[in-house]
């Protein structure tokens, strides 16, 4: 926790970034969910993962390379960078860099690399992502704010 003037603020001690994967290929998008301390319960979330968590200075492409497979046993042939991101501006300064994943070749089961992370992968038809994220929501489990990437168009047709 910082503080700045009257700003109240989280930042990580060693100001290290995320990558976070956005594996669509065949019309369908691969997710996660696993447990999140913070919120004491289970999220359902676009994989991701710390850059440079090991203390190495590493590329994000690198990292989104490293986690895509360690989460969800996939990895790809392409990845392409779609810019810095901030999802909570006003309580973390925490960003992360958007990585596109494609040709995507299963190679393992995912999961993580340990069973402290315990995460689900899940392979879910875009067409039906709505559908999914409201079941998982009903079923209990928090939704990552950055799923509104593929919930957007739905939620500005609706209104």
């Amino acid at each position: 926790m910082k503080r700045q003037g009257r700003w109240e603020f989280v930042a990580r001690a060693r100001g290290i970034r995320a990558a976070v994967i956005l594996a669509v290929e065949d019309g369908h998008v691969l997710l996660v969910d696993q447990h999140r301390a913070p919120l004491g319960r289970r999220c359902l979330e676009l994989p991701a993962g710390l850059v440079g968590d090991d203390g190495e200075d590493e590329h994000a492409l690198t990292a989104a390379a490293r986690e895509l497979e360690e989460e969800t046993g996939y990895r790809a042939a392409h990845l392409e960078s779609l810019g810095e991101f901030f999802s909570s501006p006003g309580m973390a300064s925490e960003g992360f860099t958007l990585v596109r994943a494609t040709g995507l070749t299963r190679v393992g089961d995912g999961g993580g690399v340990d069973e402290e992370e315990d995460i689900a992968v899940h392979r879910v038809p875009l067409d039906g992502i709505a559908d999914y994220v409201a079941a998982r929501r009903a079923d209990g489990m928090a939704i990552d704010v950055k799923l509104l990437l593929l919930l957007g168009g739905g939620i500005l047709a609706a209104g």
